[in-house]
């Protein structure tokens, strides 16, 4: 590795931490920027966790960035409902200290404030901390959101091809050029041209570069119907593979050998095109669509991931390869980008494409995380207040007094739970991206 190499990597992985401290910083702009609306007290808004390294204080908030980057908070006053004052404790179990340790430094945190609990986060009404707690991962879903629209209308999708084209059936892998008496390639004779967008082949929408190859080798002799957008107009045509032999290539693209040395071979159908990937502008219709179909994806690596956990538990401590679908943490994220800026032979344009991707992608991994309704989430404190606002609304229906903010501290034992778990997922992936980091590329 030479050192222009570690620099671009260095440059990569700063890239991606100004990238990171951005998101997060946003993120809690975002439950700041309304906390403050509302006139909740936020005393601390901070970027990582641990002792600050750099802060100032501005009014009553204290803003500063500390050295652990693994996420972000604000400190608002009372996000708790503390104990009725006077109010006797007649449970001692561990249990009931969980809960009341919670409520006690709540009410500490209110004493520290003045003891007026009147601009404390848990005396606004739910719909109120419904948005204060929302607007977070809101942001994450707007810079993704944004970052889409850069990549795809900006630079386009990558999108199927067909790059170039030979005018004959080459009847083996080691010819390159026709010669007389060569029969006319099935693409020539369709009228497939360099340049055409695949748009469909064999009724498959948007095909990969092996999907395309696969369908056209089993189908010699078949008539394949194939769209393609040409000049911004779809073209229909129909193929017929020619039968034709061909090399065999293994898994890391060598030539397969048969057992007495000699090159193995296939009979499959050719078409006489390469196939490759182009990036393809698009609307910017086709931006939300994008940002579905990843918000749905990470809402699926959320569903799987316990039996992918189990997964990277084996590929950390034993011999099992990762996927390349696994679960990264932000160490994972930013070695990917560092490998991406210290690639040789890519164009830049490519690795500004695919660090943006990576971004985009993350953000709205954070996003579908914090929605998660389970505490210390953002989503289990939405989760509180639409469950306080049904209970409110149902107490007025019946007739019965307000029964008042509702008392979340009875869900710390949970959320400890939670916390524990999350800690442990972090430290897992954190050092499975050390020893056994994901091949994003191979």
């Amino acid at each position: 590795m030479t050192v222009g190499t570690v620099l671009l990597f260095i440059l990569g992985v700063v890239v991606f931490i100004i990238g990171l401290l951005v998101s997060i910083g946003l993120h809690e702009l975002g439950h700041l920027a309304f906390a403050k609306l509302f006139n909740v007290k936020v005393t601390q808004y901070s970027l990582g966790f641990g002792k600050a390294v750099w802060s100032f204080r501005r009014g009553e908030t204290e803003y500063g960035i500390r050295p652990i980057l693994l996420g972000g908070y604000i400190s608002m006053v009372g996000m708790l409902k503390p104990r009725a004052s006077g109010r006797e404790i007649t449970n001692t179990g561990m249990y009931s200290a969980f809960v009341q340790d919670a409520r006690a430094a709540s009410a500490e945190q209110i004493e520290e404030s003045g003891g007026d609990d009147s601009r404390a986060f848990y005396r606004l009404t739910p719909w109120k901390r419904i948005i204060v707690m929302v607007a977070g991962p809101a942001m994450n879903l707007v810079i993704g959101i944004v970052l889409f629209g850069v990549l795809l209308v900006g630079f386009g999708a990558p999108t199927t091809t067909f790059t170039s084209s030979v005018d004959c059936v080459l009847p083996t892998s080691a010819r390159t050029t026709c010669a007389d008496g060569d029969a006319v390639s099935p693409a020539k004779q369709a009228g497939l041209r360099s340049g055409d967008v695949v748009l469909s082949v064999g009724g498959v929408r948007n095909p990969t570069i092996t999907q395309v190859s696969e369908t056209f080798q089993r189908s010699a002799g078949e008539a394949v119907p194939v769209v393609v957008e040409r000049d911004g107009t779809e073209r229909t045509l129909r193929v017929t593979p020619a039968l034709a032999t061909r090399d065999v290539y293994t898994a890391d693209g060598t030539v397969a050998k048969n057992s007495d040395g000699t090159t193995k071979t296939q009979r499959v159908g050719v078409v006489g095109v390469s196939i490759g990937q182009t990036l393809v502008r698009q609307s910017p219709a086709a931006v939300l669509p994008a940002t579905g179909a990843q918000i749905g994806a990470s809402a699926h690596l959320i569903i799987d991931l316990p039996q992918r956990l189990v997964a990277v538990w084996n590929a950390a401590f034993g011999s099992q390869a990762r996927s390349q679908d696994s679960p990264v943490s932000v160490v994972g994220v930013g070695r990917a980008i560092g490998t991406v800026s210290s690639m040789s032979g890519v164009p830049v344009v490519d690795k500004v494409y695919t660090i943006l991707g990576l971004l985009a992608s993350l953000n709205i991994g954070l996003f579908v995380l914090n929605m998660v309704p389970l505490l210390p989430l953002d989503g289990g404190h939405i989760a509180g207040a639409l469950w306080e606002a049904v209970k409110r609304r149902t107490f007025r229906l019946f007739g019965k007094a307000d029964p008042g903010p509702i008392d979340l501290a009875k869900t710390m034992p949970l959320t400890m739970v939670v916390v524990v778990l999350l800690a442990g997922m972090s430290a897992l992936l954190i050092y499975a991206d050390i020893v056994r980091p994901v091949d994003l590329f191979g």
